[in-house]
């Protein structure tokens, strides 16, 4: 198996967590790749790490280089692409203000044993990690205030998840509304993990996720939408399609903190505007779908959900263009 990392930043070559992870990646044989965009230094050179300018990246021989906008985090597509290509079968991201513990290096297996969600509706994941009351970046306000199911009504067993979503302590993945109303840091339970299959919804981020190569076309992220909802719808059509391949998505325990960089909290919350005020719905209409079961399926079953959300004018009409040369993309790399 051949592990990568990958992390998009503008930060310059002394950033610490970056030196820390190049560092890291080193000891562990993990290659290292870093996305640069136009705000990057011109000049950065880190020993232990693959990085790519936004010039170097055109010089790839992917369709999706020439055509990703400059200036969003959707340039990390790119990232697991150059990985895929180098020969990946494992894939980790995470974020240049997520600081590693060592349980984040220990190998994974998708079979992993944990509480298994079906038919659950949505489930506030962290609300099983936390006395506190908290909820994961993108889920839907108005699902807030139900009640989450016992754990000890549920099936406990192994389930495939080749989708695997770490949690983070101190500085977690929550909204501007969280944020603005309620005191952070908070440190999450090492507790048992919990594992969410067909008819159960919960948004993953991009900051501390594992992938298995089985599963690595649903990685793509949107261009035509809110930096703030890239990551989060693009975890909503990766459930929905996981539903037709037979699996789960696991969340586990913290293996990163977080030392966030810094936020204008009332810009991220006017960027989450289209993530409240649609996220319940997108997930009503991706769930009402009718997809092809199988993973051989899964580029058709892209197509039909991203089609469905530029349909209701969540997604800008020119994503199907990019989203086709990532699809065109991977299959060069097979």
């Amino acid at each position: 198996m051949s592990k990568s990392l990958i992390i998009t930043s503008i930060a310059n070559d002394k950033h610490p967590i970056l030196n820390q992870f190049a560092k890291e990646c080193k000891t562990h044989n993990v290659p290292f790749i870093v996305i640069g965009d136009t705000k990057s230094p011109a000049d950065f050179k880190l020993e232990g790490c693959d990085y790519w300018s936004v010039e170097k990246q055109q010089t790839l021989p992917f369709e999706l280089a020439k055509i990703t906008p400059t200036r969003h985090y959707s340039r990390k597509n790119l990232g697991y692409l150059i990985a895929i290509k180098n020969g990946a079968t494992e894939l980790v991201e995470t974020d240049d203000d997520n600081i590693p513990r060592k349980e984040f290096w220990e190998p994974k297996t998708r079979e992993i044993k944990s509480h298994q969600f079906e038919n659950a509706g949505w489930v506030n994941v962290y609300h099983y990690f936390t006395k506190h009351f908290i909820w994961p970046r993108g889920f839907p306000l108005e699902e807030l205030q139900n009640k989450q199911i016992e754990l000890t009504s549920l099936k406990y067993g192994s389930t495939n998840c080749p989708i695997q979503q770490g949690l983070a302590d101190e500085n977690p993945d929550v909204d501007a509304v969280y944020r603005l109303t309620y005191p952070l840091p908070i440190d999450f339970e090492k507790k048992e993990r919990i594992a969410l299959g067909k008819n159960a919804w919960s948004p993953f981020n991009s900051q501390n996720t594992y992938w298995f190569k089985e599963a690595f076309a649903l990685m793509y992220l949107p261009s035509y939408c809110s930096f703030r909802m890239t990551d989060i719808w693009r975890s909503y059509v990766a459930q929905r399609i996981a539903w037709e391949c037979g699996w789960s998505v696991l969340y586990h325990e913290s293996t990163v903190w977080q030392e966030r960089n810094d936020h204008n909290l009332m810009k991220d919350f006017e960027d989450e505007i289209p993530g409240y005020t649609n996220n319940l719905n997108i997930c009503k209409e991706l769930q009402s779908l009718t997809l092809k079961a199988g993973q051989e399926y899964m580029y058709d079953n892209l197509i039909t959900c991203y089609q469905k959300l530029i349909d209701i004018n969540v997604i800008g009409k020119d994503e199907m263009t990019l989203l086709k040369a990532w699809i065109s993309d991977l299959k060069k790399t097979e």
